[in-house]
């Protein structure tokens, strides 16, 4: 259990405090150990309050600069310590993607500022956690690290019945082969269509069309971002496929349809996603793993053309060797990039 604890505190960087007071105004009044402005900025702007909208989101999170942070926000209730404040919200930044963690020490940590109206209480229960990994009330709820598996996170958001029309196999390619994804709300379970990886460093799941936000999202190599501005859709700079997954339509950018032609390979792949996720009987993970066999499949034959190679690395050239049709030596020659099989 220390060994967990010791790994795990690692990744808690910080907590903060987002108040509003009776008069309407919201201000960053407390955070331990430090946030830099910048960030700060970041994190203002996501919590609801202190935003022009009368939407209330309790919880919310997203990537910034390689940190994740988790807003949780509360009305204020009588009876309270908290006399002149009408809501606040705790925020808990972190080095790791697992949003139902950091959602259930919020609540803790939300229930303990309620209650004693200073942030020195909560600020025990945060560092007790950091420490040893667990914190213990009869009052406020029980919290444990290990707990809280980073694999359950990563199956957290469903599969089934989202994306697997037709379209599920574009999305299935683009995360394969690194480009960039902007997906409309909801964005957090894309990475697990390529669940060889298990890098959820490429999802950004809550991101404004704000300068310092889009500079930080151009600087990745490829990415998935959640935007909930429908003038991202006009942005063709920003993405090479654009997903409304409420309304279940993606579009593919001009610049990317050359690599998201689709021939026999494609449409074998589609199939087997498709049957798999109106499988009844399956759940979200056995989906994501019968996706991940097919790709580790894939992965394993580019490899073993890769062998026959100088350097084990392919080539263009290489492929062409090979008499694939187009559709299949195009997506394989950029699969090669994603795997780092590819000779730069």
């Amino acid at each position: 259990v220390w060994n967990m604890a010791a790994t795990e505190h690692q990744l808690m960087i910080s907590v903060g405090l987002i108040e509003k007071d009776v008069n309407g105004d919201t201000l960053w009044v407390w955070c331990y150990p430090f946030v830099d402005s910048e960030l700060r900025q970041v994190l203002l702007s996501k919590c609801c309050l202190s935003q022009n909208t009368k939407d209330f989101h309790t919880f919310v999170f997203g990537q910034f600069k390689r940190t994740w942070y988790y807003i949780s926000t509360v009305e204020v209730q009588e009876p309270t310590a908290l006399k002149k404040v009408t809501h606040f919200s705790i925020v808990v930044t972190a080095k790791d993607f697992n949003p139902e963690k950091y959602a259930a020490l919020s609540r803790i940590l939300c229930r303990t500022y309620v209650k004693y109206g200073s942030p020195v209480k909560m600020l025990e229960a945060y560092i007790t956690v950091f420490t040893k990994g667990v914190c213990q009330s009869d009052e406020n709820g029980s919290f444990l690290i290990k707990d809280y598996d980073v694999r359950k996170a990563y199956l957290a958001g469903s599969v089934k019945g989202k994306t697997f029309t037709d379209n599920g196999i574009i999305l299935t390619i683009i995360l394969q082969i690194k480009y960039n994804t902007n997906a409309k709300k909801e964005s957090s379970f894309l990475p697990a269509l390529a669940w060889h990886r298990k890098d959820w460093s490429i999802l950004h799941p809550y991101v404004n069309l704000t300068d310092i936000e889009l500079e930080d999202l151009n600087k990745c190599s490829g990415y998935v971002a959640g935007f909930v501005d429908p003038e991202v859709s006009n942005r063709g700079d920003l993405f090479d496929v654009y997903v409304n997954l409420p309304d279940s339509i993606i579009t593919v950018s001009p610049s990317a349809k050359e690599s998201m032609s689709m021939g026999k390979l494609h449409k074998e792949i589609g199939l087997l996603i498709l049957q798999s996720a109106e499988d009844a009987e399956k759940s979200d993970s056995q989906v994501i793993k019968d996706i991940s066999v097919k790709t580790k499949e894939l992965v394993t034959n580019l490899v073993a053309l890769a062998e026959q190679c100088e350097d084990s690395k392919l080539t263009l050239e290489s492929l062409k060797r090979h008499h694939f049709p187009p559709a299949t030596e195009n997506f394989l020659f950029h699969l090669a990039a994603a795997e780092q099989l590819l000779r730069i």
